[in-house]
């Protein structure tokens, strides 16, 4: 059983630490900064062996080099964009294994919030880290990719087992709810989701993990049932300001 650490950072990101306890490996998913990932480690003892990178951004990159400098961890990202992650020590793409100890991670390609993005799916756990692909209630904007691209990632995602934890690098949730809102006002679900939602954050809590049935339930760009409604709600949540 994996031991996943939230560590919030910046104005509104998550790095998740991933603890195997049986072979005492650790990996990073997506480090932004280093010194806050560091310290978590080093509080729980354990020793950071691993980074997986979903995607190049800085925000989910940044610190890489510091973390490997410190731990000596290995650093698994997408091959699309090796030339963009300096730090890397594998490339991976689709139908590739990286290994946490004695648990499989399957590499899923999911392109468009940039053209190379992959996620971590580890079936045997009902986890998957997909990084700005998916969110409570939304998915990433389309800086590299076509709407047909996430669409079909969406879709993917919506197969998985409905109990499988979706582990994403925002906290985005109550700005996405009230788009949600906008699009199926009539969504019973949806609402009463929101009023979880709404306190959660009213006292300062996360609202991730989610999982995969709770967004085929609630996220509007998951229930997209075209490319093309698709395309228009994620040009209305860029426009929208809530």
């Amino acid at each position: 059983m994996l031991d996943i650490v939230r560590i919030p950072v910046l104005s509104d990101n998550y790095v998740w630490l991933v603890h195997e306890p049986e072979s005492a490996e650790t990996t990073v998913i997506d480090p932004a900064v280093a010194d806050p990932v560091l310290a978590e480690a080093a509080q729980r003892g354990w020793r950071i062996t691993q980074i997986w990178n979903t995607h190049w951004h800085g925000d989910h990159t940044g610190g890489n080099a510091a973390i490997k400098a410190a731990t000596g961890a290995f650093v698994t990202g997408p091959a699309a964009e090796a030339e963009r992650i300096p730090t890397l020590d594998r490339r991976v793409g689709e139908g590739d294994t990286v290994r946490l100890g004695g648990i499989d991670a399957e590499v899923l390609e999911v392109p468009a919030h940039t053209a190379g993005h992959i996620a971590y799916h580890l079936p045997s756990e009902a986890v998957v880290f997909v990084g700005d692909t998916l969110f409570a209630m939304g998915c990433g904007r389309l800086f590299e990719g076509e709407p047909e691209q996430m669409h079909a990632n969406l879709q993917r995602l919506a197969a998985l087992p409905g109990e499988t934890k979706v582990y994403c690098a925002h906290e985005y949730t109550l700005s996405n709810g009230r788009f949600a809102l906008t699009v199926e006002p009539d969504n019973a679900a949806l609402a009463e989701r929101m009023a979880a939602v709404e306190a959660a954050r009213g006292a300062g809590e996360a609202t991730v993990p989610t999982t995969i049935a709770l967004e085929r339930d609630t996220n509007p760009f998951m229930r997209a049932a075209t490319v093309e409604e698709f395309a228009r709600r994620r040009a209305g949540k860029d426009a929208f300001r809530g």
